[in-house]
């Protein structure tokens, strides 16, 4: 791969040996007043680190050491489950300089103003992130997915607001990054017939063998599909549940769970992984990449596309609210590197989708990026980014393409207005 490097210019009668003697302090005060662009040089020279936290799904060691190979910037990462994401980015803003956050945590952290907006003209492939993220489509026909969809969070009102904008402005509140279509796992060896529908997972067959996700704001949305396709409800919004509605569904979960139709309640990918590749659950909530690694230990499973459609999640790097002059414009230049292509083919390689797809693609050999986004046969092994091997020439795509996944969201993620009383309630139904 060739990766742009960009060299401190100086400039407004900045010389260089005399920036190169200045402190962190003053080369931040300059460089936050415009006088310099590329500063991979300077940082050589007056390191930068930033500080990041989030979900372990792109919390990645490789990421960081390539960030620090290409830009010279030092990334100190932090991974945590959902929930202690959303009171991380609250309760601690001082914590971190970097929140890599999914999109239904951002409406509940931004509204609080530990966070700043981004500047949308200093992101250098803008023009380049999927539409879903800017006006909540994938194609111009598309229809919008109930829940808390990118775009509906995606914009303040100004560089001062903590309101959400109803269409694009100048101001973002994450720049996307990851983003994936998320269904039911099986394992088509021990199901011992075909999954079709969210419904398929209460079938009393597979009673004591299935597992949902215990996070509320996401397993809240695995049980309204669940319901809908059991024709015990039609939901006006999934996403935004009345009092009743929570009720409703919650109830019909502490039953099923006092049946025994559940095995495990699994909050993190490894519990999800070892759970299905035991053979201790034959159908659960699950994640992609999670099927791959289930995959690569040479078991089978699937990633099942089912008729009522996908729950999708995305996520997002989003600035602190203390962050300003060196490491401001640090960030800023780590974050148009993120979008710059090398991440995001590392991204799709593991099952996910960039939100910079173009960009992408030319880190990614033909063979890979017809496997995972246009649903092609695989022509020869697709290997991981560790290069392992993941699936055999000849595989397709569990789903599809990119259009055929992405396009058939039923549902995003969701913060309810009725949040804590849903967080409640899901409690209970945990501790029943």
């Amino acid at each position: 791969m060739t990766t742009e490097t960009k060299t401190a210019t100086p400039a407004k009668g900045i010389s260089r040996r005399s920036l190169l003697k200045t402190g962190a302090a003053a080369v931040g005060a300059i460089a936050g007043s415009g006088a310099i662009t590329g500063f991979p040089t300077i940082w050589a020279q007056n390191p930068i680190t930033l500080r990041q936290f989030g979900t372990g799904v792109s919390n990645i060691n490789a990421i960081a050491e390539k960030c620090k190979e290409d830009l010279g910037i030092t990334l100190e990462m932090t991974a945590t489950d959902s929930d202690a994401a959303a009171q991380r980015a609250v309760t601690q803003p001082d914590s971190y300089d970097i929140a890599d956050i999914e999109y239904w945590i951002a409406k509940k952290v931004f509204p609080t103003g530990v966070m700043q907006p981004m500047d949308v003209s200093k992101i250098k492939y803008y023009d380049k992130i999927v539409p879903l993220f800017i006006d909540g489509k994938l194609k111009p026909d598309s229809v919008i997915a109930q829940g808390t969809a990118p775009h509906t969070v995606g914009f303040v009102e100004a560089q001062d607001s903590k309101a959400f904008a109803k269409e694009p402005t100048q101001w973002m509140t994450l720049i996307p990054t990851i983003y994936n279509a998320d269904t039911l796992g099986i394992r088509p060896d021990l199901v011992g017939r075909e999954i079709s529908s969210w419904a398929d997972i209460m079938d009393p067959a597979f009673k004591g063998k299935t597992a949902i996700l215990n996070i509320p704001s996401i397993g809240i949305m695995d049980a309204a599909m669940i319901m809908e396709a059991m024709g015990n409800i039609k939901y006006a919004d999934k996403g935004n549940m009345t009092k009743e509605e929570i009720d409703q569904t919650i109830d019909f979960l502490i039953k099923a769970k006092q049946d025994g139709q559940f095995r495990a309640f699994w909050k993190s990918f490894d519990e999800s992984v070892n759970l299905m590749a035991s053979g201790e659950v034959v159908i659960q909530s699950m994640w992609s990449p999670a099927v791959a690694a289930v995959r690569s230990k040479g078991i089978a499973c699937k990633y099942q596309p089912l008729k009522e459609g996908y729950r999708a999640w995305g996520g997002g790097l989003g600035l602190a609210g203390h962050l300003q002059g060196a490491q401001l414009d640090a960030a800023y230049e780590y974050i148009n590197w993120y979008l710059s292509g090398w991440v995001g083919a590392y991204l799709n390689r593991q099952g996910y989708y960039s939100a910079a797809m173009e960009t992408a693609k030319a880190h990614m050999s033909e063979d890979e990026w017809g496997f995972w986004v246009e649903g092609k046969p695989a022509k020869g092994d697709i290997l991981s980014p560790e290069g392992k091997v993941m699936e055999k020439a000849g595989a397709v795509r569990d789903g599809g393409s990119f259009e055929e996944r992405m396009g058939k969201v039923a549902c995003w993620n969701s913060v309810m207005d009725e949040d804590r009383y849903m967080v409640r309630r899901w409690n209970e139904f945990i501790a029943a």
